[in-house]
């Protein structure tokens, strides 16, 4: 996993401490959320007139591309 998606993914981990033990549970809504606001501050950087917003997003989270068949 991506060093930045990892950091997302760890602050969407909500803990749950049941007095003799402490818990903690991935948050799909928040994991989500916090993706989307990255991809916002990456889309609203500027780009060139020969950048796309989607490779922006891509190379910000170290993904690459994969077409789907």
């Amino acid at each position: 996993m991506n060093q930045r998606i990892s950091k997302l993914y760890d602050q969407a981990i909500v803990i749950e401490d049941g007095g003799d033990y402490v818990c903690g549970e991935l948050d799909p809504v928040k994991f989500a959320q916090l993706i989307v606001q990255e991809c916002m501050k990456v889309s609203n950087r500027s780009l060139s007139k020969y950048e796309l917003p989607s490779d922006k997003i891509a190379e910000h989270f170290g993904v690459e591309e994969h077409e789907n068949h």
